[in-house]
């Protein structure tokens, strides 16, 4: 079966209108008689990100709750000769880094549910557009991953307590090895485990390094696949996500400010990762996303809102400072 060539190359506003329709029904309804279906041919992939899905509501909530041992550090290093101060430091600080351990590996398995779906939004013979009203229930799953790792960046870049207490547990572990003492919580998270770690952590953007990582060697890992299948699929969420934020029609479909913001997390998400897989990005005349009206359409909702989102637009895309983007971008920027 070929591919419809206008259906891959050019896109209208009609063929918007209908996709955005489709999404206000499978992205934003809460009854589950309207939530999307898996046919039998997304089955394998629907249960297996589903999992992961119901896992990342408690990774979420645990990282909501995340208040760090920062008391507990500070008497410590203030006191450095007072044994009992360095127990309790370290007993506050190790359930913790067991619990930022199961979010960088829950990070590995979100990584393995994206690449999934990519393969199945994007194979042949159908184009994105055609794949996102077929595969409803995929698309749905696409936009809920997105939403949590905008959600999860958040939520980690206004905590500074997860690298204080990741930073003072290394340095114990440091310390100890070299007075040759093993401690217990090694065994757990050892060295090769830590560097990890810390690398991950390290990015204001952990999981959406993560996933832009995954998307980008997807992309080159599938070398007969056209880049523009992945980018199509990309830059069509994107749009439609613009769509809906922007019309009156289907923002008053809209239960509440959660709803919003679901849909604002997954037009930035998709963005980044687009700008991260086309060669020459998303804010180039020649992209396929509409920077402008996307930037608009954040910046008209309220600051304290939508800051994390601008700023993830800032400073994890890779070609914002690119001399092919125009000044009128950047200062919208600013």
């Amino acid at each position: 079966m070929s591919r419809p060539g206008p259906l891959r190359r050019v896109v209208t506003v009609q063929i918007y209108d209908y996709i955005a329709k489709i999404f206000v029904l499978i992205l934003f309804q809460s009854s589950s008689s309207l939530d999307a279906q898996p046919t039998e041919a997304e089955t394998a992939v629907w249960n297996q990100v589903s999992a992961v899905l119901e896992e990342a509501h408690g990774i979420l909530a645990e990282l909501q709750s995340y208040n760090g041992a920062g008391q507990e550090i500070r008497e410590a290093i203030q006191n450095p000769g007072d044994l009992q101060l360095q127990e309790k430091a370290w007993n506050a600080v190790c359930p913790l880094v067991a619990k930022l351990k199961r979010f960088y590996e829950f990070s590995l398995r979100l990584e393995n549910a994206l690449r999934s779906l990519l393969e199945a939004l994007t194979s042949p013979p159908y184009a994105p557009m055609q794949h996102l009203e077929r595969e409803q229930a995929l698309a749905k799953q696409f936009a809920e991953i997105l939403h949590f790792t905008l959600s999860f960046d958040e939520l980690k870049m206004t905590n500074p307590a997860i690298q204080n207490d990741f930073s003072y547990y290394r340095r114990t572990i440091s310390r100890n090895r070299l007075n040759n003492q093993q401690l217990e919580a090694e065994n757990e998270v050892n060295n090769e485990m830590a560097n990890r770690m810390s690398l991950f952590y390290a990015e204001a953007t952990p999981m959406l390094k993560t996933l832009s990582n995954a998307t980008t060697k997807f992309v080159s890992e599938n070398k007969t696949l056209p880049i523009e299948d992945t980018t199509d699929c990309l830059s069509t969420m994107a749009c439609v996500c613009r769509v809906m934020l922007e019309t009156p029609e289907y923002r008053c479909r809209f239960t509440n400010t959660d709803t919003m913001l679901f849909c604002m997390r997954v037009m930035v998400g998709v963005i980044i990762l687009y700008d991260h897989v086309h060669p020459v990005g998303a804010f180039a005349k020649t992209s396929k996303i509409d920077m402008k009206g996307c930037i608009k359409v954040l910046k008209e909702q309220p600051s304290n809102s939508v800051e994390g989102l601008l700023n993830a637009l800032r400073y994890t895309t890779r070609h914002l400072n690119d001399d092919s983007t125009s000044k009128q971008i950047r200062a919208l920027l600013q």
